[in-house]
């Protein structure tokens, strides 16, 4: 059994996270460290677990006793913990914050995407966890990329869920704002357009173009819509080729006929794609969940590659009939 740890157990995505790995059949989670909730149950904060798990939070940190460590901390705190503590020499080490995914001097992470980087993922030690807004758009792109297809401005809108904010309450988060609301945030300069453009990069060394990426708080709880366009004058046949050959050897991530609806997609580790043609300009629409496929989802996707085992292992998370 592969043995799993957790720093920073109280948000979102590690509830999800937790919940993925209480139930995945190779893997024992050996402890989740929480400081604020040391000593309570995990179902006091996460109270979906019930019946699931007995386990407490903890303060201690037993990094000999595992094979590897989850951090579902902060951004910034990450980089601390590390300047900070001596780990193990075995210790793999999954990062769901955005501290070590843009490539740096002394960076030992890789970027964690694995339509990207999947033969890598299985040989690292270290994986920085992509963004939900850089997955979305990324597996939006990256079949283009790699033809060198993007060379024109491209327009981005994607419209996420409140659980995107964190769980901790904020002016934009708590439920009457949300509710029946809409509104824009960090247009044009938001954070993860480095990893995307990183992303997109390494398969177009070329690619300089703009990406005018519009982000949109919705008024749901989960998910992320993101529609992207820009001027092509390629066939959508060709085009829908391009993405088929793509992804046919990836296990969550498809191609569909029919315009997507964001419930297709929550409570799962899949994407889907959408592409249109619409005179010169080339529509592509992606979905995912933004706690699993975003975040804690490809999260297990990675342990499973890291440890060789069979990328699908404790994902197979179907969703709502309805």
């Amino acid at each position: 059994m592969i043995k799993a740890g957790i720093i920073g157990g109280a948000g979102y995505t590690a509830g999800e996270l937790i919940r993925l790995l209480l139930n995945h059949p190779d893997v024992e989670l050996v402890f989740v460290n929480s400081t604020s909730n040391a000593g309570n149950k995990l179902t006091s904060v996460h109270a979906g677990l019930y019946g699931e798990t007995d386990m407490y939070f903890t303060s201690e940190l037993p990094l000999n006793e595992i094979d590897i460590l989850f951090f579902c901390t902060a951004h910034g705190d990450t980089r601390k913990f590390l300047e900070t503590h001596v780990l193990p020499e075995r210790l793999k080490i999954i990062d769901l914050s955005q501290d070590f995914r843009i490539k740096a001097e002394g960076n030992e992470f890789l970027y964690g995407l694995p339509e990207l980087n999947r033969r890598a993922i299985c040989k690292s030690r270290f994986v920085a966890n992509p963004g939900c807004f850089a997955t979305c758009i990324e597996l939006a792109l990256l079949p283009l990329a790699k033809h060198l297809m993007l060379n024109r401005e491209i327009h981005v809108n994607a419209v996420t869920g409140s659980t995107g904010a964190g769980v901790k309450p904020s002016e934009t988060s708590h439920f009457s704002w949300r509710d029946n609301n809409v509104s824009i945030y960090k247009p044009f300069d938001h954070q993860h357009l480095a990893e995307i453009r990183q992303s997109i990069v390494q398969l177009q060394n070329s690619f300089t173009a703009e990406i005018s990426f519009i982000p949109v708080r919705g008024n749901f709880t989960r998910g992320i819509f993101a529609t992207a366009y820009f001027d092509c004058k390629i066939e959508l046949s060709e085009i829908r080729r391009l993405y088929d050959e793509y992804y046919d050897d990836h296990s969550f991530t498809f191609v569909t006929d029919q315009n997507p609806d964001l419930k297709q997609v929550i409570n799962t580790n899949k994407c889907l794609l959408h592409l249109e043609k619409h005179g010169d300009k080339l529509l592509i629409i992606s979905i995912i969940d933004n706690l699993l496929k975003g975040a804690s989802g490809q999260a297990v996707h990675n342990l499973n590659l890291m440890f060789n085992l069979e990328e699908t292992v404790g994902l197979h998370l179907k969703p709502s009939a309805f």
